[in-house]
């Protein structure tokens, strides 16, 4: 790990060494109402707008405009595969087969989709394992499926918590549990990162000792995907979700991501809520009764999909997929490692970062909790220029994010955060 100094100098030779410092021109970065740029660190909310976007969706407002319905097989980029145009990248970026991807919907949708398929109980095996402090949405969703497959969430919902004292899961202790529990669960369904904590989870070990128990493993990649190296096919991961606003820079509401194994991609007799996109492309157009799926992640498809926040996503992506999430991972472990430093320096011990120290258990995101008057804080430096965000009870999340921020940002952002506490 690099040894950071204290001082402005030093943020501007990290910025000066940065080789991805000329992507932040790529982005357009907010201002406040001096036309200051903001100190923005809340990419694990809501992403930045790329330059390149509009010019993405105003071809194809150009499209509808000149051709109307014809768009749909001669506009530029014909709009009934347009959701193909993403695939191949979306399987770089998470470290999948083309035939494992499929960019549709939004996240819950897709996580219920996919709870369809791989939540099966049986009366011996019907539990389904979260994290403590999972995102909310996927405990809804989970709790309603386990419903819905007619069990009651009192008996058939587990969840993992850190030992007394710590606010992350130990590895080992996720290991230990489901050698313990593994006969009674039939889905691990984590978040790849925690969204409270920042915990990465170290979704190959945990996968290999849930299958060793025959359990079926989904991940939530929300504030994983674009944040962290992922290696979904080679960890043989049964299946994964993700929203596509934050790190991928989509946009609000953005078409979301999912990723179904090959070993089950190809296995048209999984139960599936089934739609007409999710159909043979070659018969399709038929109007036939019989539902014959597409052979890969396509086949979960319900709808023709959104074509604006398709294109949107496309100039997203074209920067990923020219930069590579190696790279942007090294620059994001570099920035966050600048930031927990200068944190560390702070003599007032009134705060603490409450994310894992190992680089390697943590995506672009530190989570800051502050004794007594966390909101306080949190308003003083939204009030400065910083654009991070608070969430409930504690904590105040920060998230440099490669593509766009510097190292000076970082700077910044704790020089404001020490004046105001």
């Amino acid at each position: 790990m690099k040894q950071f100094k204290t001082g402005k100098s030093f943020a501007k030779e990290l910025d000066a060494a940065d080789p991805l410092r000329e992507y932040r021109s790529k982005f357009h970065i907010p201002k406040d109402e001096t036309g200051q740029e903001v100190i923005y660190l809340c990419g694990n909310s809501l992403g930045l707008q790329p330059k390149s976007v509009r010019a993405f969706v105003e071809q194809e407002l150009k499209d509808w405009q000149a051709l109307g319905v014809k768009g749909q097989l001669h506009a530029r980029n014909p709009w009934v595969p347009y959701h193909e145009l993403l695939t191949e990248q979306t399987a770089r970026l998470v470290g999948a087969k083309p035939v494992e991807i499929v960019v549709m919907n939004t996240l819950t949708v897709n996580l219920h989709l996919m709870m369809v398929s791989f939540y099966r109980p049986t009366p011996q095996r019907n539990k389904i394992v979260i994290e403590s402090n999972a995102f909310p949405s996927d405990r809804y969703a989970v709790e309603s499926q386990i419903k819905f497959k007619g069990s009651d969430p009192n008996r058939s919902l587990m969840e993992l918590q850190p030992r007394g004292g710590e606010t992350t899961i130990r590895t080992e202790d996720i290991e230990t549990f489901l050698e313990r529990e593994g006969d009674s669960i039939a889905l691990v369904m984590l978040g790849g990162v925690n969204y409270y904590a920042g915990q990465l989870f170290e979704m190959d070990r945990i996968t290999r000792s849930a299958h060793e128990k025959g359990c079926v493993v989904g991940f939530d990649l929300a504030h994983a995907a674009g944040n962290a190296v992922l290696r979904l096919h080679e960890w043989d991961v049964d299946f994964a979700i993700w929203c596509s606003y934050k790190y991928l820079n989509g946009g609000p509401g953005c078409v979301a991501g999912c990723f179904v194994h090959e070993k089950h991609a190809m296995n048209t007799e999984l139960p599936r809520f089934s739609g007409w996109w999710g159909h043979n492309k070659e018969t399709r157009f038929l109007m036939g009764p019989k539902f014959d799926p597409i052979l890969g992640a396509e086949g979960w498809q319900l709808s023709n999909p959104p074509i604006l926040p398709l294109a949107a996503l496309r100039a997203s992506m074209d920067i990923f997929d020219e930069v590579g999430m190696d790279m942007i991972r090294a620059k994001s472990e570099l920035l966050t490692g600048y930031l927990e430093f200068l944190l560390d320096q702070h003599p007032n011990k009134s705060f603490c970062v409450i994310t894992p120290k190992d680089p390697k258990q943590r995506g672009a995101q530190l989570s800051i909790r502050v004794e007594g008057k966390g909101k306080v804080l949190y308003d003083s430096i939204t009030a400065q220029g910083v654009v991070c965000d608070w969430r409930e009870p504690d904590v105040i999340r920060v998230a440099p994010v490669a593509l766009y921020n510097s190292f000076m940002d970082v700077f910044r952002f704790v020089e404001i955060c020490v004046s105001s506490c």
